[in-house]
Order: C-alpha cells, then structure tokens, then sequence
C-alpha cells in the first residue's frame, strides 16, 4: 500500500519525536556522554525541545492538517510552520544552553546540569510558579490553546507563510513553557523523569478541557517546592 504524503508527514514528524527520546534516554544512561562545552550543549538541547516539545506541538498540527482540507493550507505550508516552530525553540536552545555552560562554570551546576546551590534552587522553582499567575502567561495559554483560531487571524499560505505562522505560534510557545524548562537545573537537566513530567504538564497544560485546572494549581505546587527547598 502506498502511504500517502498526510501519512508521510507524521510518519516522519514522530520519528524524529521518538529518535530524539531515545537520544536523550541515552545521554541520560551514558555518564560519560555528558556534555560540558556550549556547542555540546546547544545540540543536546535542541534535540531535548524536539524530544519534549513534539507531543506538545501534535494539536497545533491537526489544526493545520484541517485547514489543508477546509482552506488553502497546503503540504509545504504545515513543513513552514514544524520548521518556524522548532527554530524558536532551537533559538531558546542556545540561550539555555549559554545559561548552563555559565553557569556550570561559576559551580553552580554540577556535571549533571543540576544546581548545587539552594537559592538558585529555590529561586528557579518560585520564579516559575509566580509566572503561572501572570497576565503574559495566560495570554500565550490562550494562544496555544486555540491554534486554529490562531491560524485563521494570521494565516499566510504556502511555505513561506507555513514558516511564518510557525515562527509567530513558537515564540508564544516559548513564552508559555520557559518556565517548566528552566527547573530542570534544579534536579539535572538529564533527569528523566522531569523530561516525562515536564512534556505531560505542558501537553495538558495547552488543552483548553484540562489545561484551565492545571495552571494556577501547578503554580501553588512550584512555589510551595521552592519555599521547602529554601527552608530545608
């Protein structure tokens, strides 16, 4: 049976989505394969966004995937939007990455990404719980939450508008998750399970049924681990 181009496409999108875990569970596994420069670094996140923020990005792409059928959204234009999409996201690599090789060279970190000091610690946990208040982060939820809406007010065809779209969905995108990326220094940056934790929070988080009771509860639950970390 021939598999059509849609087939393809996902085939393809969920492959690199899983080689991208299996790199990680490896890298996780392999002490001796960690990473200590920023180039090293750099890649080793940006195959962690495509690990981690693949099974986010799956809503996003049936709602283009419904407009190829219902308006002129066209093959090469969902390839634009996965590319603008994950070249936000490789761009918060290199800043992330920038911040842990600094890190790690001041003694913060330790070898494992992890953060050796409490009010780092503990400043990163309550830092990322007050963000899940904010008036910014409700408006990039409100964002991600309804993709098509968001395609309909800023649609572009073809590839170049795909990439547009894409580049304009990832910066919200970032904006919503930095702050469930950035605690990860606080057990290790190859800890998997923050990795698992971290996608399943931020996949729910973006459903519109789920993501509304997760929000704010989340951000009591960060806030509370950072005030233990700093008491204990």
């Amino acid at each position: 049976m021939v598999l059509n181009l849609r087939s393809l496409f996902w085939l393809a999108f969920f492959g690199i989505v899983l080689w991208a875990w299996w790199v990680m569970f490896s890298m996780a596994t392999s002490p001796m394969m960690m990473p200590s420069k920023f180039v090293s670094l750099f890649l080793m996140w940006s195959i962690m966004m495509a690990a981690m923020m693949g099974p986010t990005f799956v809503p996003t792409m049936r709602a283009y995937e419904d407009l190829i059928t219902s308006a002129d959204g066209s093959r090469s234009g969902s390839l634009g939007v996965v590319l603008g999409f994950f070249a936000v996201w490789v761009g918060f690599a290199a800043i992330i990455a920038f911040a842990q090789n600094t890190l790690a060279e001041i003694g913060l970190l330790n070898a494992m990404g992890a953060s050796v000091s409490t009010a780092l610690s503990s400043g990163l946990l309550i830092a990322a719980g007050l963000y899940q208040f904010t008036a910014l982060k409700q408006s990039c939820l409100k964002h991600c939450r309804s993709p098509i809406v968001q395609f309909i007010a800023h649609w572009r065809p073809g590839f170049s508008g795909g990439l547009q779209m894409g580049l304009h969905h990832g910066a919200y995108c970032v904006a919503c998750c930095w702050g469930l990326m950035v605690i990860g220094f606080v057990g290790g940056t190859m800890d998997l399970l923050w990795m698992g934790g971290a996608t399943l929070m931020m996949t729910l988080e973006k459903l519109e049924s789920i993501g509304r009771w997760l929000t704010k509860p989340m951000g009591v639950s960060l806030v509370l681990w950072g005030l233990t970390v700093a008491a204990f």
